[in-house]
């Protein structure tokens, strides 16, 4: 797995994970203030698609992860 799909893996647990935890109807609500991790990510995948900048793509670089072409989030 590249770099591009982590990414979208990460992100997408992130969100699922902070909706269920935030989400009053959820069965595992715990805190509404779980929505701002929610809208933290969503803002990150907005601005790496302008800016090309992705904090996570850099970090799994250092670690060694390979590209599998496409830059981050796209």
């Amino acid at each position: 797995m590249g770099i591009e799909n982590t990414i979208r893996l990460f992100a997408g647990t992130v969100i699922l994970i902070s909706l269920a935890l935030g989400a009053a109807a959820s069965p595992m609500f715990h805190s509404s203030n779980w929505l701002w991790l929610t809208a933290f990510v969503g803002f990150n995948l907005l601005q790496s698609s302008f800016t090309r900048l992705c904090p996570l793509e850099m970090v799994l670089r250092r670690l060694g992860m390979k590209s599998s072409g496409a830059a981050c989030g796209t």
